[in-house]
């Protein structure tokens, strides 16, 4: 069965069993419009044709590169040029350089800063509590949250080893 968008006039090809005598609710998959379809009586003739015109259509166009630079300029009249840097050649004032320092880069230095703050820390809790002795709570606590992150950490991957 052929259908059109009430909105759009987009053409869909849906088997016939799809659509029962009571009609069925259809979406658009172009602009999503819905409507009630019902059955179209003696469309085998006319769904032969649709479908060899359709074909024609699908094997005449071409597929084009909708993003070409050729394209580009002749619908939008943008132009495209390619810098070219050698490695002989200084990048421009305020210019980045293509090779930068990645998320993950940004992840393993974040996570080696928290390392060595807790090293420190650890190393001096002992200092610490001495001069501020109102903070030994804090820091046991924090430690001990520290503590069982790790463990629940490690029974977390551990359960996928086993």
């Amino acid at each position: 069965m052929l259908l059109n968008c009430t909105s759009c006039q987009k053409k869909f090809i849906v088997p016939d069993s799809a659509v029962t005598k009571s009609g069925r609710l259809v979406q658009c998959g172009s602009c999503g419009n819905r409507w009630t379809q019902y059955p179209v009586e003696n469309t085998n003739l006319i769904k032969k044709k649709t479908i060899k015109k359709i074909n024609k259509v699908k094997n005449n166009t071409s597929k084009k590169n909708l993003y070409s630079p050729e394209y580009l300029k002749k619908k939008y009249g943008l132009e495209i040029n390619k810098p070219n840097y050698s490695s002989n050649k200084k990048l421009p004032v305020g210019k980045k350089s293509e090779n930068s320092f990645g998320f993950y880069g940004y992840v393993i230095v974040l996570f080696i800063f928290f390392a060595a703050v807790f090293g420190v820390l650890n190393l001096t809790k002992d200092l610490i509590i001495l001069k501020f002795p109102v903070s030994e709570n804090y820091i046991y606590y924090f430690f001990e949250v520290i503590e069982i992150i790790k463990i629940s950490l490690t029974e977390f991957i551990n359960q996928f080893n086993n």
